[in-house]
């Protein structure tokens, strides 16, 4: 119970060290926790004429973007596409980044690592419907 509780801060904190490293590199934060029956999108931001959906993986030591696994990316796919739809906006340009952060124990300011286009729409052509 403590260690998702810690879990749980820890994200948060990422997430608003992620979006004040997005702003910082010039993308517009527009919606935090974006949540559907698919899953949650952490960050939705605009980058230009490109709409940007934001997977955030905070963490104390490691990998964090490798807990984006495929069946993440299937489910980042389908609350995107939600989105999209919701807003009629099927018609714009978007894609999907991964703000990995290392934050260790006892260090004030986190690693940060942005990969852009981490990875494509997955599934069965769900994006262009």
């Amino acid at each position: 119970m403590l260690r998702a509780m810690l879990s749980r801060i820890l994200g948060r904190e990422g997430e608003r060290e992620a979006a004040r490293y997005l702003r910082r590199q010039g993308l517009r934060i527009l919606v935090r926790g974006y949540l559907t029956p698919h899953g949650e999108v952490d960050l939705i931001a605009r980058d230009g004429n490109t709409l940007v959906f934001v997977e955030v993986k905070a963490r104390r030591q490691g990998n964090p973007a490798e807990a984006v696994t495929p069946e993440k990316q299937r489910r980042l796919t389908l609350a995107a596409l939600r989105f999209l739809k919701e807003h009629d906006l099927l018609e714009q340009r978007c894609r999907f980044d991964v703000v990995a952060i290392v934050w260790p124990e006892g260090r004030q300011s986190p690693t940060i690592e942005h990969i852009r286009d981490a990875f494509e729409a997955v599934g069965r052509g769900q994006m262009f419907r």
